[in-house]
């Protein structure tokens, strides 16, 4: 089922620019993306994030602030700071814009509710809003469930909608209370041809992730998972 088109509108900040859904939001301004204001009831996330993500409140509902941290070495030059490219480049639009293209097309992705970025010369940061999942636990802790085909369903409609995730690891796939399936987080991901070895390295990418968490028993997880694509992959055809 597809999901209602999205009103993004733009608002001019003070150095930046938010892009809002304005049939959730009707005003915008800064302080819809600063954890530190009162209008969120901000509560830092446990755990991921780098230190910089919040749960949050508004007239929105519930949601998720992400502000963009760098990890690695990149993280030892400038903590927070991405070179500017354009708006269109920034990290914030370019995961809001390719979640409302997901979300309009009935992807189990959080819908996206503000994004924002704030330029400096050569560099800007920024930040995300999306839609909380409500009762949601990773995958991490729901492999004692199985759920691998409803997994590999929503890993599937993701790929087959042309969407390649750069992340795709055990927490970026969530479990709600009714077993739903959603993937979250999609920094640096984007829209592409993907070929059968782009689906496979997105696969793999799980893989390390359950191994390293779970060991054996998440490489078992991951078999069983690899098992229920291919069988949906089959039942499509060739590519």
């Amino acid at each position: 089922m597809k999901g209602r088109p999205i009103d993004f509108r733009d608002y001019a900040l003070k150095d930046g620019m938010l892009r809002y859904d304005a049939q959730r939001i009707s005003e915008p301004g800064g302080d819809l993306l600063d954890p530190a204001g009162a209008r969120l009831e901000a509560q830092a996330v446990g755990q991921g994030g780098r230190q910089a993500a919040w749960y949050v409140k508004g007239e929105f509902g519930e949601g998720v602030l992400r502000h963009y941290r760098r990890g690695g070495l990149m993280a030892r030059f400038s903590a927070n700071r991405y070179l500017w490219l354009g708006a269109e480049q920034t990290r914030s639009f370019a995961e809001a814009e390719l979640l409302r293209y997901m979300y309009e097309r009935g992807l189990a992705v959080p819908r996206p509710l503000a994004a924002a970025y704030w330029r400096s010369g050569f560099t800007y940061t920024a930040a995300l809003l999306t839609e909380r999942i409500a009762d949601a636990r990773p995958l991490r802790q729901s492999l004692d469930g199985g759920h691998h085909a409803e997994v590999a369903l929503a890993i599937f409609a993701m790929h087959e909608a042309g969407v390649w995730h750069a992340d795709l690891n055990a927490y970026n796939i969530l479990l709600d209370a009714q077993g739903k399936v959603w993937l979250i987080d999609f920094d640096k991901g984007r829209r592409v041809v993907l070929s059968q070895e782009r689906r496979r390295a997105n696969l793999l990418r799980l893989r390390r992730s359950l191994i390293k968490l779970a060991g054996d028993s998440g490489l078992q997880w991951w078999t069983e998972l690899n098992i229920a694509y291919d069988l949906l992959s089959r039942a499509k055809g060739p590519l």
